[in-house]
């Protein structure tokens, strides 16, 4: 029986991704970006530069789609963070809105034996909290002020960014042993924050500081990358994706820096995989992420006599990190593939920012993985992956001369179904 996936098929599982994607991303786990893109490394703690058996090259290593073959790859990831700030005086406060549905797509095509070709569909975000409006009982903000969210303003507080990045891959073969590729990267982000009326007097633009619904932006950028068989056991690879440079946020112009710019921060990942035996393969990732660049996730919270919005404005204060991601992979049988990982990542909040993030609370710097998969036939096959990140918390001085500790702990259960000619 032929099972081939049809074109019409496969435009069809792209657009449902397509449109699904900018809806349900709520991803927070190594800062903003996902500790994995594709089921099977989500199941190896992320590491995926230098493996080559799924079709998300544009999200890890385009040079990757000169090795993956034909096949094609549509899943969802069940995405469950916990949230909080406990406040001295004022006890914890829960983020509401723990549960996320998050599509993912990848397709690869192998046009000859130097030449692959592919398209990944991907998103990320993380900076989503949603805090009851009455967390702060009256006159906590001050004497005669009404019951208020956790910063003093009125309404739920809270933030929602969501990026949705589209990358057509071209890989070409140099040789039998060497590879490398190019993906442009289409990127639409969505963002909206309600709840900063306190902060209106630190804008440089009130009305578009807070409550204006979501607006959005885009830009384009490439990620590029390589890919080496230095033995037969041994394979390295490296990809790298400058600094997007994104379109403002007009209606936010009075919150991020350089009047609502939030570009996406460089980032590159160098890694190795090792077939230590025919059925075990041990991966090693290293992955750098420059949010220290982007001026309205890295400027101080507070100290730059700025307002928020100018071009050197106040921002989240966050620094670059570096993440570690280890996996193994098991070929238990001709049918079951069992893989697990651990991800270490560097927190990007400092402790003098952990009030203000209590908006975007990206703390976590560890995250346990482990997953499979099952061949259904000779050509189809199902991918389960599942990530537990254990609670991470950061303390920082507060204005009302007090301690605001955010906290958050995360997991994840994922499934995939793919086929393969």
């Amino acid at each position: 029986m032929h099972t081939i996936p049809k074109t019409g098929r496969m435009k069809r599982l792209a657009l449902l991704a397509v449109l699904a994607s900018p809806v349900t991303a709520a991803l927070a786990t190594d800062g903003y970006f996902s500790h994995g893109y594709g089921m099977k490394a989500k199941g190896m703690g992320g590491a995926s530069v230098a493996m080559t058996d799924n079709a998300f090259a544009g999200a890890n290593n385009p040079a990757i789609a000169a090795w993956a073959g034909d096949r094609v790859e549509v899943g969802v990831d069940v995405f469950m963070p916990e949230r909080s700030m406990e406040r001295t005086g004022l006890g914890t406060t829960q983020s509401d809105s723990n549960t996320f549905y998050i599509p993912e797509f990848g397709y690869n095509k192998k046009i000859s034996e130097q030449l692959g070709v592919g398209i990944t569909v991907y998103g990320n975000g993380g900076m989503n909290t949603d805090y009851p409006a009455n967390a702060v009982p009256a006159n906590g903000c001050g004497g005669g002020t009404p019951a208020s969210n956790l910063f003093c303003g009125s309404g739920r507080l809270g933030v929602d960014l969501q990026q949705l990045i589209i990358a057509p891959t071209i890989a070409y073969k140099i040789n039998g042993n060497h590879s490398i590729g190019l993906s442009p990267l289409l990127v639409q982000q969505v963002f909206k924050v309600d709840g900063l009326q306190a902060f209106a007097g630190m804008s440089a633009s009130q009305q578009n500081l807070t409550n204006n619904g979501y607006d959005s932006s885009s830009g384009t950028g490439m990620r590029v990358g390589y890919l080496g068989k230095v033995s037969e056991r041994v394979m390295l690879g490296a990809s790298y994706a400058p600094r997007i440079s994104m379109s403002k946020l007009g209606k936010y112009a009075g919150l991020f820096a350089e009047q609502g710019g939030l570009d996406i921060p460089e980032n590159y990942t160098m890694g190795v995989s090792a077939l230590v035996t025919p059925d075990l393969t041990l991966a090693l990732d290293y992955q750098h992420i420059a949010y220290g660049a982007v001026r309205s996730i890295a400027n101080p919270s507070a100290g730059l006599g700025g307002l928020l919005g100018d071009a050197n404005g106040p921002g989240f204060a966050w620094k670059d990190i570096g993440v570690f991601k280890l996996g193994v992979q098991w070929a238990v049988s001709q049918k079951l593939t069992l893989r697990g990982g651990i991800n270490l990542s560097d927190n990007p909040v400092p402790s003098a920012a952990a009030s203000f993030n209590t908006l975007a609370p990206g703390v976590i710097t560890t995250h346990y993985t482990a997953g499979l998969t099952y061949a259904l036939s000779n050509t189809t096959e199902l991918t389960a992956a599942y990530m537990y990140a254990p609670s991470n918390a950061v303390s920082g001085p507060n204005k009302a001369g007090g301690v605001d500790t955010i906290k958050m702990n995360q997991q994840s259960l994922g499934l995939q179904f793919g086929w393969h000619w």
